[in-house]
């Protein structure tokens, strides 16, 4: 009788046992609950030895969302810090290692840089946007820079605001487009320095970026209103819209893939980051 009582009051204590690891986690289950599953969490890339770095530059610290940086098969631009207006390097792609501070750069803004591209049909041609409300193109001699660059080919001037973007034309050469914070897009005849298309009634907020389709048929831009606009400059007009495209209030950017779909990434509510692949129709 005393076994048998034994042996229920262990059973019973078991199923006790069981009942209470079932209704409370362990700590395993909680932590893989909190911590976000991803394949890549426990990858890890190997940094290059210095001699193959970019060393000791001085990368600008001005409050904008560039990428600071521009890159061709001969040279690579990164825009530093400069005192009296605004400079930017440009380097050979084999000059790596500690770049010297007496180094020669592009110096000719009275603003800081803000956004540099290379031209596509020509590596020695670069544009850049700035502060002062003027956008310059500049001719890098073949070798690179010896001593700095002070003179621009043309001074294109039409934005009553700093500019932030510039980029090329992907097949028509001397066509160049840049956008500013007085939210007007502008293309330019570089060759005359005369402004081809003034767009400065399609947007009323800030311009995060603007992007050209494959052809340069249509530039898709992402704004500080949260829309995702694709324009065609010729006519222009807007051809179609998006709203909300990331709600989080923080900067979105905007681009068009080879096969003419929209590539954004942004942030949610939570500042949680976003990516997504959109297509679109014409309204």
């Amino acid at each position: 009788m005393t076994k048998s009582l034994s042996r229920n009051l262990l059973d019973k204590q078991d199923i006790l046992s069981l009942e209470l690891t079932l209704s409370f986690p362990t700590h395993a289950d909680t932590m893989r609950r909190v911590v976000r599953q991803s394949k890549f969490r426990h990858v890890f890339g190997q940094a290059v030895k210095n001699d193959q770095c970019y060393d000791d530059i001085r990368v600008s610290r001005v409050t904008w969302d560039s990428s600071f940086c521009a890159v061709n098969p001969r040279f690579v631009a990164i825009i530093v810090d400069a005192s009296g207006g605004g400079a930017f390097l440009v380097l050979p792609l084999h000059k790596t290692g500690r770049i010297d501070k007496s180094y020669p750069t592009v110096c000719g803004h009275t603003g800081p840089v803000l956004d540099i591209d290379w031209c596509p049909h020509n590596d020695q041609v670069i544009a850049s946007g700035s502060e002062d409300c003027t956008v310059m193109v500049w001719q890098i001699p073949e070798n690179g820079l010896t001593l700095s660059l002070t003179e621009p080919v043309v001074v294109l001037e039409g934005h009553s605001k700093r500019v932030g973007i510039v980029a090329w034309h992907p097949t028509a050469r001397n066509v160049l487009l840049s956008a500013g914070c007085d939210n007007a897009i502008i293309i330019w005849n570089v060759g005359t320095g005369e402004a081809l298309i003034n767009l400065d009634d399609m947007h009323v907020d800030m311009i995060y970026n603007v992007s050209w389709n494959r052809n340069g048929s249509l530039i898709c831009t992402a704004s500080k209103d949260k829309k995702v606009r694709v324009i065609d400059p010729r006519k222009q007009e807007i051809v179609a819209e998006k709203e909300k495209t990331h709600e989080g209030a923080r900067p979105m950017r905007a681009i068009f893939l080879a096969d003419g779909n929209i590539f954004t990434t942004g942030f949610s509510r939570m500042s949680e980051r976003q990516l997504a692949l959109k297509t679109w129709r014409s309204q």
